[in-house]
């Protein structure tokens, strides 16, 4: 666990990780969530071929619209079980599994580092093909930032059905959009 939180420490850390093992630009750089965010910054510094965010938090609600919704992030109590399954009925029990032990792993205090909500925000410029994979009933990203990203350069696709977790709560429907996109983005 570190002292302090922020997406450039998180960025940092993956290129520290990944860079020395890497002979030439990646192929592709992926992110879910906060995740993306990383991802983005991470795309800056490596270059890849080609960068897939999905249902990334390029976006957050400003002010104090969104300082309340992040301390009640903050403070809610990880949710049980039961409740995982009734809020995700398309999971099966390892899906269940895995997120309850990210949950009891995750450090709360990564929160911190989104105090200031203005580094949520999508790339500046692309340095590569990107595909941003949206679940039906985003949190992170409305409509108008969706056009914001298309206007951008980016492919949007929305994965119907899904929520937040897109690869889980479709992981079929998600691998074809991702299939189809990488077909038509890298040549063979």
């Amino acid at each position: 666990r570190a002292r302090r939180y922020s997406p450039g420490a998180w960025a940092d850390d993956v290129v520290e990780t990944v860079q020395p093992l890497l002979t030439r630009a990646p192929d592709l750089v992926m992110g879910h969530s906060l995740g993306a965010l990383v991802a983005s910054l991470v795309a800056d510094r490596l270059s890849p071929r080609t960068t897939v965010y999905i249902d990334p938090a390029f976006a957050f609600p400003r002010g104090l619209r969104g300082a309340v919704r992040m301390l009640l992030f903050a403070v809610s109590p990880r949710p049980r079980r039961s409740i995982l399954v009734r809020m995700n009925p398309k999971w099966d029990a390892a899906d269940v599994e895995i997120e309850l032990a990210g949950l009891r792993a995750w450090d709360r205090r990564t929160l911190l580092g989104f105090a200031d909500t203005r580094p949520l925000v999508p790339p500046a410029s692309l340095v590569a093909p990107s595909l941003v994979v949206l679940a039906e009933r985003s949190l992170l990203i409305t409509a108008p930032v969706a056009a914001a990203l298309r206007r951008l350069g980016m492919t949007v696709e929305t994965v119907p059905g899904t929520g937040h977790t897109v690869f889980r709560d479709d992981h079929a429907r998600f691998v074809r959009v991702l299939d189809r996109w990488l077909d038509r983005t890298l040549p063979a």
